[in-house]
């Protein structure tokens, strides 16, 4: 025996297909913007250039394998953090996917990836907003030590190389006269007080304490990364995310005959040194907002071959092509993250709180 459709039934359907047809079309539309990004920023004629003066092509494959696999091991990591803040275990897949995401989005426009993974998770799981990008922080805030901790090595290990760098930039004199600037200082201190004297006239108002209550729950996500069960794995697939980074460099060393000079070099250590100084330097300029680190992520990788005898010309011919073949893989997950979240749309999905 079948049951008649409803009203309320026939009233919904319309609706239905018109939401799935937007998503259809978001979906593609992420898509034609991610290939048209790529398009107009990389000079392909250049890069085939390249590539017929002498190229192997495998080593650059391998370092889009390892880019794909560092993005993974992201994406799983911070279900660990999500977890431990009280959200729902996601499959190891959309997990990835929201990286995938994140970062095809950082491409287009600095920090949108960030946003977009964040409101992703948050309504594919119903949980609070400030809730994940808490977590988000704590994410970010893993990122930020392991760059300071690797800066710090790298002065016991290519000491003159990172003082090169710094003295060429003139990154150490800036640095110190921003620290050391009195307004500064009398600036973040009135802020701190202004602050403080709205936050304590205003406590008993409604917009007050709605305020934060999301500050305290942004706090909650963040501070599982130091009390989380499973901190020792985090540790382990931290370390793993950033191997991953540092193959990327290493592996296209061989892929260029100008580089593969400096593998057999006296010294080199079999090409590590010149590979960790390019990783701490690329590593390094991702801080400068720019669309998937194009220009000053190409600068900080010519500049660290030329300490090692690379011409100008061969360190510009490495940074394209390699930021090149980077960006493909990421524009390729993220049009595999925008195809997932489509096809495996949760029907539970409501707005999530924040």
């Amino acid at each position: 025996m079948t049951t008649a459709p409803t009203t309320n039934d026939k009233n919904t359907r319309p609706h239905e297909r018109i939401r799935t047809i937007l998503r259809a079309g978001a979906s593609l539309g992420l898509t034609a913007l991610l290939i048209g990004w790529l398009f107009h920023e990389v000079d392909f004629h250049k890069v085939e250039a390249i590539i017929r003066e002498g190229f192997s092509f495998r080593w650059i494959a391998a370092m889009m394998v390892v880019n794909t696999l560092s993005h993974i091991i992201r994406g799983v990591r911070w279900g660990i953090q999500l977890r431990a803040a009280g959200i729902p275990r996601m499959s190891a897949t959309a997990e990835s996917v929201s990286i995938f995401g994140a970062y095809a989005l950082n491409l287009v426009l600095p920090w949108l990836g960030e946003a977009w993974r964040v409101v992703y998770v948050s309504r594919r799981e119903n949980a609070k907003l400030t809730t994940v990008i808490g977590t988000d922080f704590g994410d970010r805030l893993s990122d930020a030590a392991v760059i300071l901790l690797l800066i710090i090595f790298s002065f016991f290990v290519v000491r003159p190389e990172l003082l090169k760098f710094i003295d060429h930039y003139s990154l150490g004199e800036e640095i110190s006269r921003v620290f050391t600037s009195p307004m500064l200082w009398s600036f973040v201190g009135g802020a701190v007080i202004i602050v403080a004297a709205i936050a304590y006239i205003f406590r008993h108002s409604g917009p007050e304490k709605k305020f934060f209550t999301g500050v305290e729950r942004v706090w909650d996500g963040f501070k599982v990364i130091f009390t989380m069960p499973g901190r020792g794995l985090y540790i382990v697939y931290t370390f793993g995310i950033w191997i991953c980074y540092f193959l990327q460099y290493y592996l296209c060393l061989f892929a260029f005959p100008f580089t593969r000079e400096l593998i057999t070099a006296p010294g080199m250590c079999y090409g590590l040194l010149p590979g960790l100084v390019m990783f701490v330097f690329g590593s390094c300029s991702m801080g400068v907002p720019s669309n998937g680190g194009l220009g000053p992520w190409n600068i900080a990788v010519m500049f660290a071959l030329s300490l090692y005898g690379v011409k100008e010309a061969d360190g510009t011919a490495f940074s394209l092509v390699v930021w090149t073949f980077q960006n493909i893989a990421q524009v390729a997950m993220g049009i595999f993250a925008a195809v997932y979240v489509f096809t495996h749309r949760r029907k539970t999905l409501a707005p999530a709180n924040a």
